[in-house]
Formats: structure tokens, sequence, C-alpha cells
């Protein structure tokens, strides 16, 4: 959930590693700290309460002079945010520094053991002591030996004043790269590939239960047992400029408007043998569970919804910190599905490792090569490119967009569709980018709306069919940015106990896009206004007319067909939330208490 970085080589350390935690921001923004080990070998520790501007000031007043250094961004687990709390923390000798992302659940156990006092609440501080009290001259052996001890998750980076020219890195269940520039003689670690990008294109993702050491010549990482790893790099295919604003205000609503292009290139995907399952697979596949957190989730509902259509074949969507825990009964040929925009999700790796461990097949969606689920299993990757801002936006439509293409290829391969209804449905998605850049017109009418709400503190946004999906997405994405209280149901659970609730005040948001339920929909509209409340509804053209009458604000999307028009909706509803967050004054890219890759598990 954290950032870390760290950096070694011929320049000051301070303003690469500030450089990037401002990219790594989005992974969390409680505090933050760097350690640099000045030109005497000593380690000087600067960190602060709150967002990295708050650091850069303490900077300003007292630097941090050297060329090595490890830097973090927080988001709290263990203790509340405050300076006391903020990485990096160190051995009781101060000799040793150390940056986490993760969890250790036997934190308390190893304390206890090692008898020590702990200035802080978290549990990193104990690791800085273990590495402390095991040290033997060799840190990356060291942390190998430490390894064996910490339960849990984590990514580590460690500085070290006894060893001045290395960096030290470990891996285990949370993401960590590592990136060297011949050129330049430096070497990096970080959290994310964004916060390598300038320096270098070429990375090498450690894996789990790996250490790693970065100096001024070269990296090296080792197995648990000491053992020489020669990884592959991995090569970074989109610049420095897709991980800026590029002139837009927030991250956000870049990349609400970079989707046409990444609906273009998820589609690119579907030539030749892009789906890794067999004619014979196909034909035999009797069950798929997709599992999958937050707005991967919504996708997920989605994807269940499009295979038993169009593809025949049972499926269901599972939250994957339930499904993780569940005696779960394994149907004979079910396969398992785990999405994630960055592959790395702690729940939905462990349920995709608890798949594989039945003796499920397996597959990934995900938005990030090289990441956890890919490592696990055959991934199928978006092709989303960067998604900086915490609400994830354009991952979650290249994710439907990707069970889309599924269910229509299976469809193909076990004859349920024939080839010409199967081509129909790729000439219908690959009118999608073109839609979908004129359904970024709706925002102005919509910031019009929006400044209308006067004192708008609930919504509920309903739908039926694939627009229940959506509707939950778009409940979803408005509490995540407005902090607004937002709840979905299907639109025919509302008369089951919601209804209670509306009255003056309350606005209903209704997704519209399924022709056969148009009708059904519009009676719940009616329903909502007879009880005072206002709706915003969204719509396809060829419905207007109709749905019109009966709503507030009417929100108009071009025409498509059954399985597209969702997509296309999910645009002003993502529109919606960022415009209500604007003018509530809430930080669009990074809300309050969230993190973008939830890599860490509850404790």
């Amino acid at each position: 959930m954290c950032g870390i970085v760290g950096f070694i080589g011929q320049r000051q350390a301070a303003p690469v590693l500030m450089e990037g935690l401002e990219k790594l921001s989005y992974r969390g923004y409680d505090s933050a700290g760097i350690a640099v080990l000045d030109e005497r070998g000593k380690l000087l520790i600067r960190k602060e309460e709150g967002r990295i501007e708050n650091l850069r000031s303490v900077l300003v007043k007292k630097p941090a002079n050297g060329c090595a250094g490890i830097g973090h961004t927080r988001w709290a687990t263990h203790g509340k945010p405050s300076r006391l709390n903020a990485h990096p923390h160190t051995d009781e000798k101060g000799r040793i520094a150390v940056v986490h992302n993760g969890i250790i659940e036997n934190h308390e156990d190893i304390r206890r053991k090692l008898g020590v006092s702990c200035i802080s609440q978290t549990d990193t501080e104990v690791i800085a002591h273990l590495l402390g009290a095991l040290y033997d001259g060799d840190m990356q052996h060291t942390l190998l030996r430490a390894m064996k001890e910490l339960k849990g998750s984590y990514a580590l980076a460690v500085l070290c004043e006894t060893e001045p020219e290395k960096l030290f890195c470990a891996r285990q269940q949370s993401p960590l790269v590592m990136g060297f520039s011949a050129d330049s003689g430096e070497g990096h670690i970080a959290s994310d590939i964004p916060a390598l990008i300038r320096h270098t294109r070429d990375v090498l993702i450690l894996h789990d239960g790996e250490a790693g050491v970065v100096t001024r010549e070269g990296m090296r990482v080792v197995n648990a047992d000491g053992a020489a790893c020669h990884h592959p790099l991995f090569h970074v295919g989109w610049d420095e400029a897709s991980a800026e604003k590029g002139g837009f205000a927030h991250f956000m609503l870049k990349e609400i408007h970079e989707q046409p292009q990444a609906l273009r290139d998820t589609f690119a995907c579907r030539k030749g043998d892009w789906l890794p399952i067999s004619k014979q697979e196909a034909q035999d596949m009797q069950m798929v569970t997709l599992a999958a957190c937050g707005t991967a989730y919504h996708a997920a509902l989605y994807g269940a919804y499009v295979l038993e259509k169009l593809a025949r074949i049972r499926a269901r969507a599972e939250i994957a910190s339930e499904y993780r825990y569940r005696d779960v009964p394994v149907s004979e040929n079910e396969w398992f599905v785990a999405v994630s925009q960055s592959g790395e999700t702690a729940d939905t790796l462990a349920a995709l490792q608890k798949a594989k461990a039945m003796g499920m097949r397996t597959l990934a969606v995900c938005n990030v090569v090289g990441s956890g689920m890919a490592r696990e299993t055959q991934a199928l990757c978006t092709h989303a490119g960067p998604e900086m801002a915490v609400a994830s936006t354009k991952a979650y439509l290249t994710q439907v967009q990707m069970f889309l293409m599924m269910a229509i290829t299976l469809g193909g391969m076990r004859g349920v569709i024939s080839p010409a209804e199967a081509e129909e449905r790729w000439r219908q998605m690959s009118l999608l980018p073109e839609l979908a850049t004129r359904t970024l017109q709706t925002h102005a009418q919509i910031e019009r709306f929006v400044s209308r709400l006067q004192g708008c503190e609930h919504v509920f946004f309903i739908g039926r069919g694939l627009d229940y999906a959506l509707a939950m997405e778009g409940a979803l994405k408005l509490k995540e940015v407005s902090y607004v209280f937002s709840e979905a149901y299907a639109a025919g659970e509302m008369k089951h106990g919601p209804i209670a609730l509306l009255e003056k005040g309350r606005l209903v948001a209704a997704c519209i896009t399924q022709e056969k339920l148009a009708d059904k929909m519009i009676s719940n509209l009616q329903e909502a206004r007879a009880r005072g409340a206002q709706v915003l509804a969204v719509c396809t053209e060829g419905l207007a007319e109709r749905v019109r009458p009966h709503a507030d604000e009417c929100v108009v999307i071009p025409d498509a067909d059954e399985y597209t028009a969702p997509m296309l909706a999910a645009i002003p509803l993502q529109l919606f939330a960022y415009s209500m967050a604007v003018a509530r004054g809430c930080d669009v890219d990074k809300p309050r208490n969230l993190a973008k890759s939830v890599t860490v598990e509850e404790w």
C-alpha cells in the first residue's frame, strides 16, 4: 500500500527520492520520510506527517546531503499517521534504516523475543531492530536470515552505515522493482514503475522470497538459499508523459479522457490465439469463478453476466476477501479468473493461490505485466496504461471489455454463437472508442447539474441486469472521491426496504441502457419522484424520449448494443463522481484513507 523508493549514484539522493515519492503518492499520503547516508557515511533521517509537501518543507530547513538513500510515503496500518510513526525506522544504534510496505503479522512476538523498546506504534520498527540484532557484516545475508523469521507481507528497502555503497531490498507478497542505468552509474529501487521511468526503461521485478542489492555498478538478486537469480529485464513500453497529468486538472480526469484509447488498445489484443484456452477446454468448461475486490469486483459481475449469456457457461463473481476464507466445493472443469488492476491485490492474489491449490485451471485479468498474478498464472493484460488516480476508471472499463472479448471468443469456440453473430459483436465493440469520445462530451451537462445540487449527502444508484453492476461501480466512485454516502441496489429491490429512505433531498441515479428492462426502470423512476427524490438518469439515445419525462436530469449516451452500452454509461457516472468531488473541494486523486493498490491484509 505504501510507496518505497531507493537511489544510489553520484548526485544528491534527496531530490531523486522526493521525485520518486511524488510519483508514488497515490500509494499513500499519511506521512513521508527519507534516509540518506551523508559524506561521512552517517544516516540522516528526515520525516514528517501529512503530504509530501510537508517533508519538502522540512528538507528546506534541514537538508539531507548524500548520494545514497531510501524514501517512503505511508498509508497507515499500524499506528496513526504521525511523524513518530513515519518511515524510515532505525535499529537501536541508529545504523540501519528501513522502509516497508506490507504488514508483519508476528511483529509483537519478534519484539518480545528481542526484548527491545519501540518508540513508534509500527510493525516496521521491529524489522529494523531484528536486522540490527542479526547483522553479521553482510546485509544481504542478514536480510535472508531475517526473512525466515518474518511472517506476513513486505517489501523492504534498507540502508546501512557499514555498507554505504549498497542499497538492499527484499520482497514477500508486496511489489518491488529494481533498475540500473549503466550510462549514469545509478541504481534504483521502487514499489512501482512510475518512480523509475525517468531514469531507466528496463526494470527487474523482484519475486517473493528474494533479496536484492543495488550499487553504482549494477544489481544482484538472490533467493532464500542465497543462490543467484537471473530474471529477464522487463522493458517498460509507456513513457514518462503517460504518468503525468498532461494539462488536466487531475489524474482522474485525464484517465477518464484516456478511455477511448485504452479501449482501442485492449481491443487490439483479440487477434490470433489471444485467449490461452484450447477449443476442447472451452467445450469442456462447466463453471467460471471470477474473484476480485472493489472496482474489479464490479467488472467481474459484468463478466459473469456476459459469460453466461454469450458463452453459456455458469459463472459467478466472488469478493476475493470472502472467497479466500470459504470452504468452496470445486466443480469438474471449473476455471478461476483473478481480476485486479495492479495484479498485486493481496486478497485476490491469495484467492488465486487457493484456487491453484484446489486444482482449478486459472487465469488473471490485470493491467500490469510482470505483476504477482501474472507470475502465478497466465495473465490477460488490459493494456490500459499507467493509472495514477486512486479511483480506477480506465482499468475498470478495459476489464469489462476484456470479459466481453472473452465471452465472444468462448461462445464461438463452444458453438453457441454463430460466426455471423460473433462478427457483429466484434463490430459493435470496434465502435466503442469513437462512441466513448462522444460520451465524454456529457461532462459540461453533468457539471451544470452538480452545481444545482444543494446539500446532497445521500445518493442511491439503481439498475437492472448489466446496469446493476454499473450502478454498483457508480456508487463506489462517488463515495470514493466525494465522500457522499451512496449505495447501489438492483432496482427491483428498492421496494423491499430502501424505498423507506426516499424523501425530499435524496438523489436517485438510474442507469438505463437495456431496452427490454426500460419500462421496469421507468416505473422505478416514477416511484422515486413520487416520494420527493430527484432523479438523474443515464440512458441511450433510443430511450431518451421515454426516460426524459421521468427524470430531473437526463444524460444521454450514444446508442450501442446491450453489452457495450453499459460500458459507455460508466463514463457519465465517472464524470459525475469527479464533478461532485471537485464541487465539494475534495482531493480527487488522493481520497482520504485510501490508496491505489491494496497489497496488505487486515491484521
